[in-house]
Order: C-alpha cells, then sequence, then structure tokens
C-alpha cells in the first residue's frame, strides 16, 4: 500500500460546511508527481458513484443506498407508487429522514453533505496516509465541488423565473 506522507500532510482539512479549498483540477496537478500512474488514472476518473478502489467499494454501497432511499422519500411524497429495487437500508432511511425533515431544500442538501462526510469519515477511519485517505479525500472534494452550485440568490431567482413562467402559462390557459 502507497504512502502519501507529504501529499495529505500538505492539503488542508476537508468540512461538509466548509469552502472548497481549491477545484479537483487543482487537487490532480498536486497529485500528479506524488502518486502513481494508477492511481493517478483512478483519481481523474473518480466520481461519486464510482466503485473500484480501496475505500471506493465501500462508499459505493453507501451512495447507491442513499440515492435509493432519496428516490423512494421523493416518490412517496409525489404520491407515486415505491419500486421494490433492492434492500432497504433502515439505518440510512433514519439518517436521511432526520436529516431533511421539515427543512427547506438548502438545508436538506446541507445536512446530507454533513451525512455523506459522516460516512467517509467513518470509512477513513484512522489512515493518514494512504490509499483510503487519498480517496476519502478526493470524494470529499467531489461533494464539496457539488456543494458549490447551492447558491441561495441563484435558487430564490430560478424559482422566481419558474413561477413567473408558471403565472403566464396559467394567464393564457385562462384566456383561452
Amino acid at each position: 500500500m502507497s504512502s502519501y506522507y507529504y501529499l495529505m500532510a500538505s492539503l488542508p482539512m476537508l468540512r461538509s460546511d466548509g469552502e472548497l479549498p481549491f477545484s479537483y483540477e487543482d487537487f490532480l496537478e498536486m497529485c500528479r508527481s506524488a502518486v502513481s500512474g494508477a492511481k493517478y488514472t483512478l483519481l481523474k476518473e473518480l466520481s461519486l458513484s464510482s466503485e473500484k478502489g480501496p475505500l471506493v467499494g465501500e462508499w459505493a454501497k453507501f451512495y447507491t443506498a442513499l440515492e435509493r432511499e432519496l428516490i423512494r422519500l421523493r416518490n412517496r411524497r409525489l404520491g407515486r407508487q415505491e419500486q421494490a429495487d433492492g434492500e432497504r437500508d433502515d439505518a440510512i432511511a433514519a439518517a436521511i429522514s432526520a436529516a431533511i425533515g421539515g427543512k427547506n431544500p438548502l438545508e436538506a442538501e446541507q445536512a446530507l453533505l454533513a451525512l455523506e462526510f459522516q460516512k467517509l469519515d467513518e470509512l477513513i477511519g484512522l489512515h493518514s496516509f494512504d490509499d483510503h485517505a487519498l480517496l476519502g479525500y478526493a470524494l470529499k472534494l467531489k461533494l464539496l465541488e457539488r456543494k458549490r452550485v447551492f447558491d441561495q440568490k441563484k435558487g430564490k431567482a430560478e424559482l422566481g423565473r419558474i413561477l413567473g413562467a408558471l403565472q403566464k402559462e396559467i394567464m393564457l390557459d385562462e384566456q383561452e
């Protein structure tokens, strides 16, 4: 197993409620000279739904269960019939319900992000300078990049645009 003492020690700590310190591309550039070609390729191709690599397989199981439960909850809220598409993880279901119950969409996303960070911290465990730590850090960066799109002003503007379009459509329907 490879060790990345200098690389991992030089990276800032990532928090779910913190800012993205640098882009994933910048992270890859930092890793280029510190990791093997195969590990660099793995990092370059890494996504939140990847299944290959140390720690990533366990993360994929969690992330798939999380997505499946979110779909289940959304379908229930929309009055759609639930599909039996795999096993249900009651612990994840309870954590998601607690995270998003009664919150506005932005707060719910932030709570889910905290849950995802908590799971990654659990998977990384006491690993500090090896593949587990490196890939866990990379996944956290990916999550923070996704968080960057949660802009409250843009969200309100988009909601206003959608509501305006709906109003126009309703008015047109009433005129007909």
